[in-house]
């Protein structure tokens, strides 16, 4: 679930050419008992499963053997994954990143292991792992020579400000009747700067009210 989807498009290059490494830890591995036994159920009653302390804690203490990174949880109780946040951890040199089941994991191990939670949104996924790969392609994408054309990263939604991107379009310049914008078509570059500026105002505006100020 982790390293199939990162092996295709720019971030699968980026693997394949040493510019980052993912590494994917099975839990079970550190399970307890002869079922590697890692959920039980929740103190105070309640449904589901709650992932259990000792495998956590044995799996994130052996993989920091060699791995110094901060530990990320992808939990819904993180802080919401933004653009700016990828940066941040874009300059890493390392991280441990910990995919929630269940109903969650034991308090005691976010307390003492877990430096940051992250939460790709306000939704329900029934792993961590689905927003493990979208913050790690989010990140991959961002390091040097990931991305052929630079500036793709400088205007790609979100990139130097709260703003979505941009209508794009390409040949044919006439399709079915719809016209490409002539400002597109006509070279001046001054103007179609602009345009792409108020096109991703008023797109954000519509679709994105809590972004604009």
């Amino acid at each position: 679930m982790i390293l199939r989807p990162l092996l295709y498009g720019i971030v699968g290059r980026a693997l394949t050419e040493g510019v980052a490494e993912v590494h994917a830890y099975d839990l079970k591995n550190y399970g307890i008992g002869k079922k590697r036994q890692v959920d039980d159920r929740p103190y105070g009653g309640g449904p589901g499963m709650v992932l259990m302390c000792a495998p956590l804690f044995a799996a994130v203490e052996d993989v920091r053997r060699y791995n110094s990174g901060p530990v990320v949880l992808m939990s819904a109780q993180g802080v919401k994954l933004t653009q700016n946040l990828v940066k941040e951890l874009a300059g890493r040199q390392a991280l441990v990143i910990v995919c929630g089941r269940y109903e969650g994991v034991d308090q005691r191990f976010i307390e003492k292991m877990v430096d940051m939670e992250i939460s790709i949104g306000d939704y329900i996924l029934s792993g961590g792992e689905p927003a493990a790969v979208v913050l790690l392609d989010s990140i991959i994408r961002t390091l040097p020579g990931v991305v052929g054309n630079a500036q793709s990263l400088e205007y790609d939604s979100f990139a130097n400000q709260p703003l979505l991107g941009y209508p794009q379009y390409t040949r044919p310049a006439n399709f079915r009747g719809m016209r490409v914008p002539d400002v597109l078509l006509s070279g001046d570059h001054k103007a179609i700067k602009k345009w792409r500026e108020l096109k991703a105002i008023e797109l954000t505006r519509k679709r994105r009210p809590d972004l604009v100020k």
